[in-house]
């Protein structure tokens, strides 16, 4: 199955992002809109002045990724929008992970639970079969332009194994520094959705690097 490439609006040309997000309609498969509030991560980015921007010309789903303490204030909103798929962090919702998946499922949307590089995958096992996709971060939540996480490609085979065993479906999605030195890597490790933002937008041409990441 091809990879799906997911860009991180974050990266992308705020001074022209309809431009930016017409081109992701024409090659791209999800469009990656990172929310952080300032305190589960330290850095803010944006919220619904962007997401209600983009969601009547985006023509492919959108993918938020909460990076906030109370990501269950969101939902509904984000529902409202057309979102159709909303990671939150393990770290954030703790024992309420559960409870969050099922109120984004009610609301219509995917559930996705996200871990950071140093949450032990394993902490995901007990939401396999309830969420519809996993977010390993590959990098630190909340900081553009790192450097991709190596050990990454060990937990995604890790909980892709226990996804197998298990006989589920779940999609797994990779978040930081992914470009075409470790797509391939990724793809045979398990991963399913890269996300990918400066190796995008900071490209001569977004669209085949697009392109080329999609047939790693």
């Amino acid at each position: 199955m091809q990879l799906k490439v997911a860009p991180s609006v974050l990266s992308a040309d705020f001074l022209h992002l309809e431009k930016d997000i017409m081109m992701l309609n024409s090659c791209a498969d999800w469009i990656h809109l990172d929310v952080m509030d300032g305190t589960f991560v330290p850095n803010i980015s944006f919220g619904f002045s962007v997401i209600d921007a983009v969601a009547p010309i985006a023509k492919i789903p959108t993918d938020v990724h909460l990076m906030v303490v109370h990501p269950e204030r969101w939902f509904e909103r984000l529902a409202q929008t057309g979102v159709k798929y909303v990671s939150f962090h393990l770290e954030a919702a703790g024992r309420k992970t559960a409870e969050f998946i099922d109120r984004i499922h009610s609301l219509g949307m995917k559930a996705g639970v996200a871990i950071d590089p140093d949450v032990p995958v394993r902490k995901l096992f007990k939401y396999i079969g309830k969420a519809d996709f996993f977010l390993v971060m590959s990098v630190f939540a909340g900081f553009g332009g790192q450097k991709f996480i190596y050990e990454s490609i060990d937990r995604v085979m890790e909980l892709k194994a226990e996804i197998t065993r298990r006989g589920a479906q779940a999609l797994i999605e990779v978040d930081g520094g992914v470009g075409e030195s470790n797509a391939g890597a990724l793809r045979e490790a398990g991963v399913d959705v890269v996300v990918a933002g400066s190796s995008v937008f900071k490209a001569e041409s977004p669209e085949s690097v697009i392109r080329v990441l999609q047939n790693v």
